[in-house]
């Protein structure tokens, strides 16, 4: 088992992806598909993360979009297979929480595949949001394609 003591969590603005990229292609399940991928380190330059590191390596993060004044969004958030379950990703959910909640967001949102489209490694990301405390709001069926439903899962902060 990792030794979590030696993680720590930074907050980097704009443009900082570095790393990223390798993080997102250990986890096939989620982000198998190349376009994809390339898309999200492209859009992320563009968004603050909050990472996880082990020493200089990057083992989680999560990019953040903010909407408006009030509303946030998880853009796309990823962590090392071997650190699943160890309470990584809560830690990095609790840091990007308080620091939205310091410049007055309340609301964030997450968007992820639906339970329409049947995909464990799915079931596990809205069982994730879920015990963050994020609730459906609503499914688009054809946001992404007619093969991946979308379901917005929201929070108030």
């Amino acid at each position: 088992m990792p030794s979590l003591n030696e993680i720590k969590y930074i907050w980097q603005e704009f443009g900082s992806v570095d790393n990223c990229e390798s993080v997102l292609r250990a986890l096939p399940d989620w982000f198998g598909i190349e376009d994809s991928i390339v898309a999200y380190v492209e859009t992320m330059q563009n968004y603050p993360i909050l990472k996880a590191l082990k020493g200089d390596d990057i083992i989680g993060f999560a990019s953040v979009k903010k909407h408006n004044a009030s509303a946030a969004e998880i853009y796309v958030m990823a962590v090392l297979p071997a650190y699943h379950r160890l309470g990584i990703g809560r830690e990095i959910m609790s840091a990007v929480e308080t620091r939205l909640r310091a410049v007055n967001i309340e609301f964030l949102q997450v968007k992820t595949l639906d339970a329409s489209r049947e995909n464990e490694a799915y079931t596990k990301t809205r069982l994730f949001y879920t015990k963050q405390g994020f609730t459906p709001l609503e499914v688009f069926p054809d946001l992404w394609d007619k093969n991946n439903p979308c379901v917005q899962m929201v929070k108030a902060l």
